[in-house]
């Protein structure tokens, strides 16, 4: 069995090179409609698969600006947590909760994404 995310974002090109930018995502698929509109990009973040695709309101593809936040909360390791952080933060994302060692051996924060999607971004301690 494989899981692979798909977040609804508004536009998949604009979601895309944000991932790459702050996670160091690589592109790895993308496909469109006849009308030539982006229907999926797939990204590879470290060794997993993150797919994105523009909200379809006909077929129950809701970004979380329609339906009034997220419910899903997206965990990523990285190696350097601060940087991928600081990167999320200058690409428009938002702390939720600042990187810090935590009491359970972790080092993590959350942050929302210009996109309204939640992610735990974690790592070993430092």
């Amino acid at each position: 069995m494989s899981l692979t995310p798909r977040l609804i974002v508004p536009d998949p090109d604009t979601a895309a090179a944000y991932y790459q930018k702050a996670m160091g995502a690589e592109e790895v698929f993308r496909a469109q409609d006849e009308s030539g509109r982006v229907m999926v990009v797939v990204l590879r973040v470290g060794g997993s698969p993150l797919s994105l695709s523009p909200a379809v309101t006909d077929w129950g593809w809701l970004s979380p600006d329609d339906v009034g936040g997220s419910p899903v909360l997206l965990e990523a390791e990285f190696d350097d947590q601060d940087a991928v952080a600081a990167r999320m933060v200058e690409g428009g994302g938002t702390v939720v909760v600042p990187v810090e060692n935590r009491p359970y051996g972790k080092r993590e924060g959350r942050l929302r994404d210009p996109f309204g999607h939640l992610w735990i971004v974690t790592g070993d301690l430092r």
